[in-house]
């Protein structure tokens, strides 16, 4: 298996205040790995012969809380390379992340091309009770940056889900969002990130937002379920 994860450091130095510390509730917090101080540098090359799957999003990618083979990205590397697909899996994410700040940063993750994308941000946006419009803009912005700077790669949308504290036409609203986005933009779409996860006590962490090892697990077959038929449908067409 090998997933490649970018320096909460350098990441840090794009996104300075993309988290909010004083928010009781959001996707957020330190990633499990300690940060390395290193400067910033550009994404590595991809393995010779390999193809790029770029997981792109907030902690929930980065795996908070548990160690880095135990996130959700590096279990579906695990799958691929038990096929023998040919993809390079990079994690991409970053704790407290926005769908702003995600918009600031993405162009420097795709200085390398990728095949395939994945978009999981907006929950930080929602827990917050951001404008829905600039959570649309700001995603919207960030497929457009993708389909520029790697034309032909796969989009694949992580949708997400909040609880109605801040009223039951937002919770709605911000659900519908990502089926509007995937809808008109002919995105490939995993419902919800969380299905089977969000809100069980014994599946997340003390804060109850954060996935355990086990949530992990079944977040990892959720996201299996929609990216292994693009995977293998995309082998069969360049082997």
């Amino acid at each position: 298996m090998n997933v490649v994860c970018f320096s909460l450091a350098a990441l840090l130095a794009l996104t300075l205040g993309a988290c909010n510390s004083n928010q009781p509730a959001e996707v957020a917090g330190s990633s499990s790995a300690a940060p390395t101080g290193r400067p910033l540098a550009a994404p590595a090359t991809p393995a010779a012969g390999k193809k790029r799957l770029l997981f792109f999003g907030n902690s929930l990618t980065a795996g908070y809380g548990v160690e880095p083979e135990q996130a959700f990205p590096a279990l579906v590397s695990a799958k691929i390379d038990s096929l023998g697909l040919g993809y390079e899996v990079v994690n991409a994410g970053l704790s407290g992340e926005t769908t702003a700040g995600g918009r600031s940063r993405v162009g420097w993750v795709l200085r390398q091309p990728v095949a395939v994308f994945v978009l999981e941000l907006g929950a930080n946006d929602g827990l917050r009770g951001l404008p829905l419009g600039d959570t649309r803009r700001n995603l919207q912005a960030i497929i457009d940056t993708v389909r520029r700077r790697s034309p032909g790669a796969q989009i694949v949308l992580a949708g997400m889900q909040i609880p109605p504290n801040l009223g039951t036409a937002y919770a709605a609203d911000f659900k519908a969002l990502y089926q509007e986005i995937a809808a008109q933009n002919d995105l490939v779409l995993i419902p919800f990130l969380l299905e089977g996860v969000g809100g069980i006590r014994q599946l997340n962490q003390p804060d109850g937002i954060h996935p355990t090892a086990a949530g992990h697990r079944i977040v990892a077959r959720t996201v299996w379920t929609v990216l292994q038929p693009l995977l293998v449908g995309q082998a069969a067409v360049n082997p």
